[in-house]
């Protein structure tokens, strides 16, 4: 259990002065650029499934006639 508690100790120690972190600002900016892009390719992939489902629905609606 002490082994646990130190190592715990340890990585928050590390954590708090030898990681680099992004500067706050560009943390901000990287997220809604993220989030910019996502709602881009989640409505292209909604895009191209209608229209790929409207034409699947019209190919079997060809072959059952």
């Amino acid at each position: 259990m002490a082994g646990l508690i130190t190592y715990i100790k340890e990585s928050f120690e590390e954590l708090k002065n030898h990681v680099s972190w992004t500067p706050w600002p560009e943390a901000q900016r990287l997220t809604v650029l993220v989030a910019v892009f996502s709602i881009i390719f989640s409505l292209a992939i909604w895009g191209v499934d209608t229209v790929f489902s409207k034409a699947v629905k019209a190919y079997f609606d060809i072959i059952s006639n």
